[in-house]
């Protein structure tokens, strides 16, 4: 592995030392070879994705190791037929007591209890605000940011500008605003929305979660070999750093062990 790596860095000085682009890429290689990579495949709105989220960086903190792990973004659409209607305000509160057939009454309890689980890792939910939109878009801006190196601070403004201040994602404008204030510039925003190769990424992440048998999100992948599914304690996610940190250099096996499971939303929507 030294070897190779400094073959790559030798390559890079002598052979293309003007081509900026390529030079940024086989750095971003040669960085990659030093880091362990957790996989999460994830939604704007699942809630429980942005609870699983904080723990997940709570156990990080903890992790003796931590500066060697890199988190990689991963596509899932909990509702890839929602079309939204400006004009007629999505009822969370109806559609989920309409959904699970109960009233409104135990679907408050329901949005209370995801509310209180929230506030006990500093979120601050408000259902009441929240403007449902088809994440679709807001995927391929994820993709993009990743791309800069940006992608865990731009997931976590998605985060908080649906679940915490009533943005409307679904809007262009909207969400062009919150992309550009945490990093991106206006040609990478529409270049992400132009540029077909991301609308294909977006699908090749969801398509990966079918063959790897991921049905509900938040779902964590340790380093291709543990799986993680649900918003589970600081102390599980530390475990799993632990013991996937242990293994770090054996084969990358894509038949996932299933180490635990939380709370989590699944490919239907419901959430549990």
């Amino acid at each position: 592995m030294a070897n190779f790596t400094l073959y790559l860095k030798v390559y890079v000085l002598l052979f293309i030392p003007f081509n900026e682009s390529i030079l940024v890429y086989l750095q971003k290689i040669i960085f990659s070879m030093h880091q362990m990579r957790v996989e999460v495949w994830s939604d704007v709105v699942c809630p429980f994705c942005y609870i699983g989220k904080k723990n997940f960086e709570k156990a990080l903190v903890q992790f003796e190791f931590a500066k060697e792990v890199v988190l990689e973004w991963k596509c899932f659409q909990l509702d890839p037929d929602f079309v939204q209607n400006i004009e007629d305000r999505y009822n969370i509160r109806e559609e989920l007591a309409h959904k699970y057939r109960r009233s409104l009454a135990e679907t408050d309890v329901m949005l209370a209890q995801i509310t209180a689980t929230a506030e006990s890792v500093g979120l601050h939910f408000d259902f009441e605000r929240a403007v449902r939109f088809n994440t679709y878009n807001a995927h391929r801006i994820l993709l993009k940011a990743q791309d800069e190196g940006i992608g865990n601070q731009m997931s976590e403004a998605f985060f908080s500008a649906y679940f915490e201040q009533g943005k409307d994602l679904g809007n262009r404008a909207e969400l062009k605003e919150i992309a550009l204030k945490n990093g991106l510039n206006e040609k990478d925003f529409d270049g992400a929305l132009e540029d077909e190769s991301f609308a294909y990424s977006v699908k090749q992440d969801i398509q990966e979660a079918a063959n790897l048998g991921i049905s509900g999100v938040p779902f964590f992948v340790f380093n291709r070999k543990y799986g993680v599914s649900g918003a589970q304690p600081p102390q599980v996610f530390l475990d799993s750093l632990k013991k996937a940190y242990k293994e770090w250099k054996g084969t990358a096996d894509i038949k996932i062990e299933h180490l635990a499971d939380g709370s989590s939303c699944d490919i239907n929507g419901d959430c549990n």
